[in-house]
């Protein structure tokens, strides 16, 4: 349920030194909503992303990617419908490595599915900010709590629905045996309380050609939420950025 609007002025503070390009994911943000989960296989997102990027920019493009968007940068690059120059992922996966698990994640996303087209986007979105990936998050001020939940609330439920069943991490293939392939430079941003990406994220530095792992203090699962900031110093470093 992000969207162009969630990065907030990072973009624009960004855009003062380079080209910067913040596209919407299908079902999100003023991107069409389509309510076929085939729309939403990160494999095909990746690749229209790729076509987008490469028609506005050519191929010589630094990107970087939060939560599902890292996901979709991963099958992107692993794919080969994305050559990253450098690539920085934000609290992301390359999936699950794992059948079961994938299988019990696709039931997880089914039930979430279900409970959002039967009780409505303001349970869920409710539902959705009450999971512990995103505790820390009740540090920020209020304010921009309630803009989170009403950039959220003015999502298609429906689309929501396909995009858990056919965006989900279950309903994507593993990507860990490609890590290895990935020659870009890569860093892997996590907040330090956000427990289960750090681990992922120490996990997959290890695999990668050349990758670095960069957690940042007082943060959980959305680091440029909750520390815009240190979030944007470590963006700068990574992609060599002037200030």
């Amino acid at each position: 349920m992000g969207s162009v609007g969630a990065w907030g002025e990072l973009p624009s503070r960004l855009a003062r030194a380079c080209t910067v390009l913040v596209p919407d994911l299908p079902g999100h943000g003023g991107s069409d909503a389509p309510r076929e989960p085939g729309a939403y296989e990160v494999a095909a997102v990746a690749t229209a992303l790729a076509q987008v990027v490469s028609a506005i920019e050519g191929d010589s493009v630094d990107w970087v990617g939060y939560s599902m968007g890292g996901r979709i940068l991963l099958a992107g690059v692993a794919e080969g419908h994305i050559r990253p120059r450098r690539l920085v992922l934000e609290s992301s996966s390359p999936g699950l490595a794992d059948s079961a698990a994938r299988a019990q994640r696709r039931r997880l996303d089914e039930s979430r599915a279900e409970a959002l087209e039967r009780d409505g986007i303001e349970a869920f979105v409710a539902s959705w900010m009450d999971l512990p990936l995103f505790a820390t998050q009740s540090r920020l001020p209020d304010a921009l709590r309630r803009e989170q939940v009403h950039r959220r609330l003015q999502h298609d439920p429906a689309a929501l629905a396909a995009c858990l069943r056919g965006g989900g991490t279950g309903s994507q293939r593993s990507y860990w045996n490609a890590l290895s392939t990935i020659v870009a430079p890569t860093t892997l941003l996590t907040g330090d309380a956000d427990d289960k990406f750090g681990e992922i994220a120490d996990r997959m530095v290890t695999m990668l050609p050349y990758g670095r792992h960069c957690r940042l203090s007082g943060a959980g699962h959305a680091v440029h939420l909750e520390r815009p900031e240190a979030w944007l110093s470590a963006l700068r470093t990574s992609l060599k950025i002037a200030t």
